[in-house]
Formats: structure tokens, C-alpha cells, sequence
């Protein structure tokens, strides 16, 4: 039989990543969080509609939460109709969201109070390596509850174990302080380089092979920004609200932050301005204002 798989949090990520779950042969039962549409697609892939998330929990063995923040997880789990409240003693619990390792531990033991399991797996790869499966998963979580769920993540990419529960969401945001940081770092120095009259792809294939390469300069750059594409591989106010986690994690911890906090203004400029939706590069909109220049790879 079957492996029994919740999913609340269907949208640009929970889709692909429950479609990966159903390929891989798991009975997976969903509901809607805004939208019905990817409910009714999934339901097309042989998903089931669990109608709300008690329903899903109730139909499942591991349910995954996978939306915004952390508002929305407790909504999910403990709100009306909570999944909690549906879910069988010893349901394993996967949040896959990026929240705050302080709520995430908050919501760690409210669980297990009520005779149930949690795991913190926050993903990083994007809509393109969550349609795929291949998504690097970020696990917090005991030695046996990361046995236990290992198959069912092992369906959308490659768990990795990094410690107990809440060491997912802090391994995730160091991901995320560097993506930020890295972004602003290459289009300002990409800003420079086609002020100064130089050829950009000369530029992206010579740093390509010297010290300053990386993978945000060889690998998004060139599909959103120095592509003229505005389209989200991952959205500027998501990058944001993960840096705000960062951040407040950072100062209860007492850490400086410096680069992270100027980059945070930064992103929350460039979200006044319209472009919350838009791929975070789109924070470029201010250097390339500043230098008078469009970075832009030239026909």
C-alpha cells in the first residue's frame, strides 16, 4: 500500500513538489490555501481533495505545510480546521516553508503536546528543480523522524540532515543572506562594468573562469536580468521576508549583520517600486538608474 501524503501549500512551489510526490507513487491528498486551480490539476494527476487542512491531515501519515511564512503555518496547523486538529497520534509533520527557527520551534513543541511529530525541511532550487525533483532539502529533524520521512522527501530532491528541529530554517537562511548579498554584488559590479563601455558576455565568460565566479552570475543572471525577464524564478518579496527572518533571528542571537541589513533596504526599495512579484534581481532597477546605463545583454 501506498505511503499517505498531505500537502497544504499548493501554490508555485507546493504544486511541482506534490506532482514530484505523486510520480513517485505516493497516495497524496491536497487542499486549496488561495487558489483552486493547481488543486483541480493535481486532482487531474490523481491527487485527492482533502477539502481543508484537518481533511488532508486526517487522510495522511506525513503532512507537509509548504506557504509563506510563518503566519501561515499556524494558520495551517492549529487555525480552523487546523491540520493538528485531524491528524492521528504520531502524524509526521513536515513544514517545508522558510519561517523563523524561533516559530519554528514554537511550533515544534505545540505538536508534540498534542502526541504529535514535527520536521523542518525547507527547500532551495526554485520552481525549475521543484518541477524536476531535484531540490536540495534542509532537514532538522531527530535521527528517526528523518528516517521516517526520508522516502517521501527523497520523491522531491535530496535531503540533507543538518541537525534538530529548527537547524533546517537556519541552514536555509544562510542560504539565503548569501543570495542576497551576491545579487547586489554582481549587479553592482555588473553596473560598472557597462558603465565603463564593457562587453557584458566578454565580462560573464572571463569571471566565469576567475575568482569571482558564482552560480547566481553564471546560472539566474543570465535567464532574468541580462535576459530582459522580470518573470519570478524566485520572487523579490520572498527573498525579503527570508532576509527579515535572518535578520531577526541575527539580533536575538546578538550577531551584526551589516551587508544583510543594507540589502534588506535594498529589496524593500525595490518592493515599494512594484517589483514584490518580480525576480529579486530586479533590484538592479536602482544601479542601473544611479549609473544611467541598462545592464542588459546587447543583441
Amino acid at each position: 500500500m501506498a505511503l499517505r501524503v498531505g500537502f497544504i501549500g499548493v501554490g508555485a512551489m507546493g504544486e511541482p513538489m506534490a506532482a514530484s510526490l505523486l510520480r513517485a507513487g505516493f497516495e497524496v491528498t491536497v487542499c486549496a490555501h488561495h487558489r483552486r486551480e493547481p488543486v483541480e490539476r493535481l486532482v487531474a494527476q490523481g491527487a485527492a481533495d482533502g477539502g481543508d487542512p484537518a481533511g488532508v491531515a486526517r487522510a495522511s501519515a506525513f503532512t507537509i505545510t509548504c506557504v509563506p511564512d510563518a503566519p501561515q503555518v499556524e494558520e495551517a496547523l492549529f487555525g480552523a480546521n487546523g491540520a493538528a486538529s485531524g491528524a492521528a497520534p504520531g502524524t509526521l509533520f513536515v513544514d517545508m516553508s522558510t519561517i523563523s527557527p524561533v516559530a519554528t520551534r514554537g511550533f515544534d513543541a505545540r505538536l508534540r503536546a498534542a502526541g504529535l511529530r514535527f520536521i523542518d525541511a525547507p527547500v532551495s532550487g526554485g520552481t525549475a528543480r521543484a518541477t524536476t525533483g531535484t531540490l536540495t532539502i534542509m532537514v532538522g529533524a531527530s535521527d528517526a523522524d528523518f528516517e521516517h520521512a526520508r522516502p517521501v522527501l527523497e520523491a522531491m530532491g535530496t535531503p540533507k540532515h543538518v541537525g534538530t528541529v529548527g537547524m533546517g530554517e537556519v541552514v536555509k537562511l544562510v542560504n539565503q543572506i548569501i543570495i542576497a548579498n551576491v545579487m547586489l554584488a554582481n549587479i553592482e559590479a555588473l553596473t560598472f562594468a557597462a558603465k565603463a563601455g564593457a562587453d557584458i558576455d566578454t565580462v560573464l565568460a572571463v569571471v566565469g573562469t576567475a575568482t569571482g565566479s558564482n552560480y547566481l552570475l553564471q546560472n539566474v543572471l543570465p535567464q532574468s536580468l541580462l535576459a530582459g525577464v522580470s518573470k519570478p524564478g524566485f520572487a523579490l518579496d520572498l527573498l525579503r521576508k527570508d532576509l527579515a527572518a535572518a535578520l531577526d533571528s541575527a539580533r536575538a542571537l546578538g550577531v551584526p549583520m551589516p551587508s544583510s541589513s543594507l540589502a534588506y533596504q535594498m529589496y524593500t526599495a525595490a518592493s515599494g517600486e512594484g517589483h514584490g512579484r518580480d525576480d529579486y534581481s530586479s533590484v538592479a532597477g536602482f544601479y542601473e538608474r544611479g549609473g544611467g546605463v541598462a545592464v542588459r545583454n546587447r543583441p
